[in-house]
């Protein structure tokens, strides 16, 4: 392996702690870089998540297939870190490549990073392959380590975001599941196909028209699209289509009404875009939203995403209310504008204190809204207390970003209690009050959060429960309701199961 002294990788930050100690060499992380950086520059480390049952070697399929629509355009693989000495830099430059191919097809020959770090002393070290034909490596030597790594992404590149909404249902008979990913890739490609019309005409223009600094719009052809597809096997429906050929056939063969004693699947997936902390770029991921966010299916997706990017597994940071609104974006600026509230939030903060000598404070962790008798001109004056804690309580999970669904309204709560049996159908657009209880029940029905009751029976009680209390508030932070009518704690547990709530 030859040395070459006068190249460099730049990185823009360093993986994740990798404890090789007495580990299988294997590939552990892929390497982000962009073409419109400095060449070997390094803007992310992705984890490898995916490996063959019987081999450490990494399922690149199944690798592809996460990473081809995780990784926004503009950023590619350029590389891989393996564990080991250096004579593993070639099965990282070779799984890379291997990788770039699937990812982005033959031809896209370019210098790959191979990475290792060592059993013992966590050294990283860097080698080069200037192509796919090269046979010897070339160590840099050379590491920078960029200082304001975040100005250095946004000031080489920008955040382009383009929306088409196009929806294409899809009717299959359940007997054959496996049909509908080729049904879903030949409609994709034949709605591409038309969008590639030699004879279409694209104006691109900034939607922002208030702005001073605008760039002038741009005109393309069909042709000009990029869609990196093979069209040759599509089939149009042609006029005259008796309707025989299934995988052919239009949507509007397909009416439900006439298909009455047919099963029918439903799944929509939407994309989100995201900017979790310690990562530069912007990573898309798309959830399927026939289940909520709550459902074990989806948990695991996100502790999936969690793993791969590094992220701590005790935080919501891959939800939906987490997601980039491009709609309240400030130009280049990542964070999204908060929408205005008239609530008060968190009027604990400034009372004075209670004075007792030697006294520990224990207080709510994170923020939350305040919500009242009589707000928004809605009168529960003497029977809406339990409504507005329980609103009060859901404004702190929304805020923490635990879920995001709406704060209930009183009849929305109501309406809650009866679906799940706990009330008649008459409750609901009533004044009749609710408890501890009854806020458990709507919590683990909306967010699937487990709660504690604990029933005391007077004041006088309460001195006993300081310690329990203070090491909720150490262990859990969430909001605390104390009933009137009897005193009764509520404590919201976030991770008293395994659904682990935080992701």
């Amino acid at each position: 392996m030859a040395d070459d002294s006068n190249r460099l990788v730049r990185l823009l930050c360093r993986p994740k702690p990798l404890n090789t100690k007495g580990s299988d060499p294997g590939i552990h992380f892929w390497l982000i870089g962009s073409p419109f950086f400095p060449p070997l520059t390094v803007a992310s480390f992705l984890r490898r998540i995916h490996a063959l049952p019987s081999a450490a070697s990494p399922d690149l399929p199944k690798e592809s297939e996460d990473l081809r629509t995780l990784i926004p355009r503009g950023f590619e693989v350029v590389g891989a870190l393996a564990s080991g000495d250096d004579a593993h830099a070639r099965a990282a430059v070779d799984a890379a490549r291997t990788l770039r191919n699937l990812l982005y097809g033959e031809g896209t020959d370019r210098p790959v990073i191979g990475a290792v770090c060592g059993f013992d002393s966590g050294e990283l070290r860097f080698f080069v392959s200037e192509s796919e034909n090269a046979t010897g490596l070339e160590s840099i030597s050379s590491v920078i380590e960029e200082r304001d790594s975040k100005k250095f992404v946004w000031e080489n590149g920008c955040l382009l975001h383009c929306e088409l909404p196009i929806k294409l249902p899809l009717y299959y008979s359940l007997k054959n599941p496996t049909d509908v990913e080729k049904s879903y890739v030949q409609a994709t490609e034949a709605v591409i196909a038309k969008l590639r019309d030699p004879q279409a005409v694209y104006l691109l223009e900034t939607s922002n028209k208030a702005s001073q600094d605008i760039s002038p719009p741009v005109i393309i052809r069909g042709l000009q699209l990029d869609f990196s597809t093979d069209l040759s096997k599509i089939k149009a429906l042609a006029d005259d289509d008796d309707g025989f050929d299934a995988s052919s056939l239009s949507c509007s063969y397909f009416p439900i009404s006439s298909k009455a004693g047919s099963p029918v699947f439903s799944a929509e997936l939407k994309s989100y875009h995201f900017s979790p902390p310690g990562i530069l770029h912007p990573i898309t991921v798309f959830y399927e939203l026939s289940f909520g966010e709550t459902e074990m299916k989806q948990v695991e997706v996100r502790r999936s995403l969690h793993s791969r990017l590094g992220l701590p597994y005790d935080r919501p940071l891959l939800r939906i209310s987490n997601a980039l609104d491009f709609s309240k974006l400030n130009n280049n600026d990542m964070v999204s504008l908060q929408k205005g509230s008239t609530l008060l939030r968190d009027v604990h903060i400034g009372i004075p204190s209670s004075g007792v000598t030697g006294g520990t404070v224990s207080l709510v962790q994170g923020s939350y809204e305040y919500f009242h008798y009589l707000h928004d001109g809605y009168n529960d004056s003497g029977w809406g207390c339990a409504y507005r804690s329980l609103q009060t309580i859901i404004s702190w999970f929304r805020l923490q970003n635990y879920t995001s669904i709406e704060v209930p309204s009183h009849r929305e709560i109501q309406q809650t209690l009866v679906e799940i049996g706990d009330k008649d159908p008459s409750f609901v657009g009533s004044r009749d009050w609710i408890g501890a209880i009854e806020l458990s029940f709507v919590l683990d029905k909306l967010l699937g959060v487990t709660c504690k009751v604990i029933n005391v029976r007077s004041g006088a009680e309460l001195p006993e429960r300081c310690r329990e209390l203070a090491l909720h508030f150490e262990n859990q932070s969430t909001p605390v309701m104390i009933g009137v009518y009897m005193t009764k704690f509520w404590l919201s547990q976030r991770q008293m199961t395994r659904r682990c709530c935080s992701l």
